[in-house]
C-alpha cells in the first residue's frame, strides 16, 4: 500500500520531528482525495519550496501519524506528523520513498 501525501506547514513544528498535521479526522492528498487520519497511519508530508533558481523543489518528510498531546497555540489541532529519522529533505535529494 503506497503512503498518501499531505500537505503540511514545516513552519508549524512542535518538536524537531513532530508537524502540526489537521485539526479534523481527515484531510485530502495531493490529488484531492480524502484520507481518513488514525494513530500510526504511515504518511508523506510535503510543503512547497523552491531550489535557488526558483524552480519547484518541494520540502518533503515520511512519518507516522500521532494525536497532538500539546497544550497552547497548537491546542485546537487534533493530529500531526511524527517524521522519521531521514527528516525533512527537499524532493530533488530523494530518488525514491
Amino acid at each position: 500500500m503506497s503512503k498518501s501525501m499531505l500537505y503540511v506547514d514545516f513552519n508549524e513544528m512542535l518538536e524537531p520531528d513532530l508537524v502540526l498535521l489537521s485539526a479534523t479526522n481527515d484531510k485530502a492528498d495531493i490529488n484531492g482525495n480524502k484520507v481518513l487520519l488514525s494513530e500510526g497511519l504511515q504518511v508523506i508530508v510535503y510543503m512547497d519550496d523552491m531550489d535557488d533558481k526558483g524552480n519547484p523543489d518541494n520540502l518533503i518528510a515520511v512519518g507516522v501519524v500521532e494525536r497532538n498531546h500539546s497544550s497552547g497555540w497548537s491546542s485546537h489541532v487534533k493530529w500531526c506528523c511524527r517524521i522519521d529519522n531521514d527528516g525533512i529533505r527537499h524532493m530533488s535529494e530523494i530518488r525514491k520513498i
